[in-house]
């Protein structure tokens, strides 16, 4: 909770954040591919925490004094597509840690993503959902990339609904080649167009990974019966949340989370579930072992 506590402070700070969390991250998205043919030597440049040793170039750091990393041009690359929900009930809060909200949460593991795709030598964009509008940031390698990336998430604000079917499919043009497409949202929504997308992704052969942020307060129905609430995206009545309301709540929670499974199940599609107190670092590890169990990556 203390980790997650002092990150919540920094989701406005995605470089800073994103550091403290990779720096004990020793794996990225997808196993490497630097060994074999048509692995050519493109430049150098600096050492960040979480790089494998073996790459950095010892006689350079006996000329200049300071480490610095081989990168490599390789045959082939994955594209990494980043897919953010910026819904307006993603602007939950957690009742347990200031400052932290589900899009904080979001912005900042998807920042990460992006930074160990650029870390690999990657290509990667972001798919912001919000409204009646997709917005995308094309699919690029390197630091400036990564950069433009991060200050694009550090911008998101939650707002209105998820876009309709004919904005996803004039944003998702990425389908011609098969890449990663790693999705995070609350799921709250679904069926919905863009779950249908997603799930339309998959069967293009698309590695398609999902992440469903949620409260602790949502998960327990631990929310207070004091105050009036209001739907966020149906705002048409205000009601309280009493002992009554609670076990009707988990039970239809429950039904809900149970289709959403089940669905992502049928398509091959690995989900993770995890509140937003908990230590980003240790969800983003979860999330990538749960991926690479199934695809069989180290």
């Amino acid at each position: 909770m203390a980790a997650a506590s002092a990150l919540g402070a920094h989701t406005g700070k995605l470089d800073l954040a994103v550091r403290h969390v990779l720096a004990g991250l020793g794996h990225g998205i997808h196993a490497g591919r630097e060994r074999g043919a048509g692995v050519e030597f493109s430049e150098y440049r600096a050492y960040v925490p979480g790089d494998e040793w073996r790459r950095v170039d010892w006689k350079l750091l006996a000329r200049a004094d300071r480490y610095y990393v081989r990168e490599a041009e390789r045959d082939s690359h994955v594209a990494a597509w980043l897919v953010l929900d910026a819904s307006v009930s993603m602007d939950e809060p957690s009742r347990s840690v200031d400052g932290l909200t589900k899009l904080g949460c979001a912005r900042l593991l998807l920042a990460c993503v992006a930074a160990l795709a650029q870390r690999q030598g990657d290509a990667f964009g972001l798919v912001v959902c919000q409204g009646e509008r997709a917005e995308v940031l094309p699919a690029a390698r390197g630091p400036r990339h990564l950069q433009r990336v991060l200050a694009r998430l550090d911008g998101v604000t939650a707002g209105g609904a998820l876009p309709d079917a004919a904005a996803l499919r004039a944003a998702l043009h990425f389908t011609h080649a098969s890449g990663l497409v790693c999705a995070a949202g609350d799921w709250l929504d679904w069926p919905s167009p863009l779950s249908e997308a997603l799930v339309r992704l998959r069967r293009m052969r698309h590695d398609v990974r999902l992440l469903c942020l949620q409260t602790e307060a949502e998960v327990a129905g631990g929310f207070d019966a004091a105050p009036a609430y209001r739907d966020p995206e149906r705002p048409d009545g205000v009601f309280r949340f009493g002992r009554d309301v609670r076990a009707a709540y988990l039970r239809n929670r429950e039904a809900h989370f149970g289709t959403v499974n089940a669905e992502c199940r049928r398509n091959d599609v690995p989900l993770l579930a995890a509140c937003i107190e908990r230590a980003p670092g240790a969800i983003l590890r979860e999330w990538l072992r749960t991926a690479q169990r199934r695809t069989g990556r180290a």
